[in-house]
């Protein structure tokens, strides 16, 4: 049995990133980028007027300009300013050569012998400068980070059109039990629904994998053998159940037979101790207990982490939030124990009704923490470590994760 910190150790020591694809950028939203990109030119190109205004000199304060032609943004202009003779100027336009600052129109008025100027002026006020925005040469997409729709806008700035980005890992499901029936199927009352594997593919496709389900499998080595070799072609197969010390529990035992690497096979955590990691070649597997909370919770501290390195993200660790319990708890001690709860940006609640094989606090939690074995009760207004769930940033290197 490992620690809940030795078995993230050897997830990030071993899991390695899948292979890269090019793809259009504006398919890029999601994938984790495979390189570095720069800024090819500067950004704004040249000098420009934040406002529609006048171009002037410093010594056109206080004092009465005649207007030379206008210039538009996108005109191609030779005009010069000096005293007394500015450029009436639209947002965007290149600024003309001797100009010191662009007075909004408002802040003028007009009249017969010319545009009377404010007595006072800033130099350089209303010009955006060549470069202040983006500078040729500057990071504008990184390695191993996540492309979202305003990193497009700094990629489409630069003519960008394809990048290079880590290809989404394929994940394939499977469950095991002869109780088992899939939520499309009848149900007899010795039976039950499998949650579990619907829950598990939603998750995987929230954190932008290509997520499959290949069925119910019976509690039989044939079945569960078959199974495992019609997945050997994806990045990570997850199972839940038949994971245990039960006399039908055979799914470890079938993915020993079919070669399995095993890098651990019990979690010193309560729940979900039989939470197995393994690969067979360049799959990887994560065995999850039957229990649907006990599978939830692993899922989110190991196969989540293993999912991250398949990305290829720059921060692939779990990172939490220090906030403060709600109220009073008291914990159980003697474990590393998850207990899910409630984060309202001031403090984490903690569901009172919460246990390894239910499925309802599953909806109501939005992060949980991991209080440590000698903890027996958590103080409102104590500090804890809050794991989410529904925040997609991680931490670059490994942080404190108990509470």
């Amino acid at each position: 049995m490992v620690s809940i910190t030795e078995a993230l150790e050897l997830i990030h020591e071993n899991v390695k990133a899948v292979h890269t694809q090019i793809v259009p950028i504006e398919s890029a939203v999601g994938y984790i980028c495979a390189e570095n990109i720069y800024a090819a030119f500067d950004l704004p190109r040249f000098d420009n007027s934040a406002m529609d205004g006048y171009a002037v000199t410093m010594a056109d304060a206080g004092g009465k300009i005649e207007p030379q032609t206008t210039v538009f943004a996108g005109d191609e202009s030779s005009v010069r300013v000096t005293k007394g003779h500015g450029v009436k100027i639209m947002t965007g336009a290149v600024v003309p050569e001797g100009t010191d600052a662009v007075v909004p129109v408002e802040n003028t008025k007009e009249s017969g012998e010319g545009v009377l100027m404010p007595d006072s002026l800033k130099r350089g006020a209303n010009i955006r400068k060549k470069g202040e925005d983006i500078a040729k040469g500057e990071l504008i997409a990184g390695h191993g980070e996540r492309i979202g729709a305003y990193t497009i806008a700094g990629l489409a700035s630069q003519g960008v059109t394809h990048l290079r980005v880590y290809r989404k890992p394929t994940v394939s499901i499977f469950a095991t039990g002869h109780e088992l029936k899939m939520h499309y199927e009848g149900v007899e009352a010795h039976q039950i629904y499998n949650s579990n594997a619907p829950t598990f593919i939603s998750r995987a496709l929230e954190l932008n994998c290509d997520a499959r389900f290949t069925g119910t499998t019976a509690d039989t080595m044939e079945s569960i053998t078959k199974q495992i070799e019609a997945s050997l072609d994806s990045d990570l197969i997850i199972t839940s159940g038949g994971v245990s010390v039960g006399d039908a529990d055979f799914t470890k035992e079938a993915f020993r037979r079919l070669g399995m690497e095993t890098l651990f096979s019990k979690v010193d955590i309560k729940p979900g101790k039989p939470t197995t990691l393994g690969r067979i070649g360049k799959t990887w597997i994560v065995n999850l207990p039957g229990n649907p909370s006990a599978a939830a919770v692993n899922f989110e501290i190991f196969a989540r982490s293993v999912i991250a390195r398949l990305r290829g993200v720059k921060s692939p660790y779990l990172s939490p939030i220090t906030t403060v319990c709600a109220r009073d708890t008291k914990v159980k001690p003697g474990k590393f124990t998850v207990l899910m709860g409630r984060f309202d940006g001031e403090s984490f609640d903690i569901i009172e009704k919460q246990g390894p094989g239910m499925v309802g606090p599953l909806k109501e939690m939005d992060g949980f923490i991991i209080t440590t074995p000698e903890t027996d009760f958590l103080e409102a207004g104590k500090s804890v470590r809050m794991i989410p769930i529904h925040c997609t940033e991680g931490a670059e290197e490994a942080r404190e994760l108990f509470s």
